[in-house]
Order: structure tokens, then sequence, then C-alpha cells
């Protein structure tokens, strides 16, 4: 069953926060759309019943995520 994850609770933020500093930083902003994007990816491949991915690819989709969260926390920690 797909689960979708709540971004801006994982990262301590509101979602006007992060807003605010996507629109002053183009990399965050290209992480947000990436891990927006893998999400979609991810949770597409969760629910499809046939066409579906195999569990490794499904892992390595979800590492992907994960490693985009990971870019996205090192850079709302980096001062402006």
């Amino acid at each position: 069953m797909p689960v979708t994850h709540d971004l801006y609770q994982d990262l301590r933020c509101t979602k006007e926060e992060i807003q605010q500093k996507r629109t002053k930083d183009p990399l965050l902003d290209s992480l947000l759309n990436k891990y927006s994007q893998t999400d979609a990816e991810v949770l597409k491949a969760e629910s499809a019943q046939s066409n579906a991915l195999s569990d490794d690819e499904l892992k390595k989709l979800k590492e992907k995520r994960v490693q985009v969260k990971n870019r996205i926390v090192e850079r709302l920690q980096t001062p402006s």
C-alpha cells in the first residue's frame, strides 16, 4: 500500500518556510522538485499492479528519494 511522506513534517518546517527559502535558493528549489518527482515515482510503483517494479528496483528508487531528502536537509542547514 503506497504511503505518502510529509516532507515538511520530516524537515520540521512549514510549507511556507520552505517556499520562502526555495525562492531564494535555486539549488534547494531543484532538490525539492527532484524529491517530489522521485516520491511520485515511488508512489506510482507501489500502487502499480501490473508492470510493477521488482523489489530491488523499488528499493533503489526509495533509496534515491532518501538521498535527495538528505541533500535537502544539508542544504537547509547551510547558512545562506
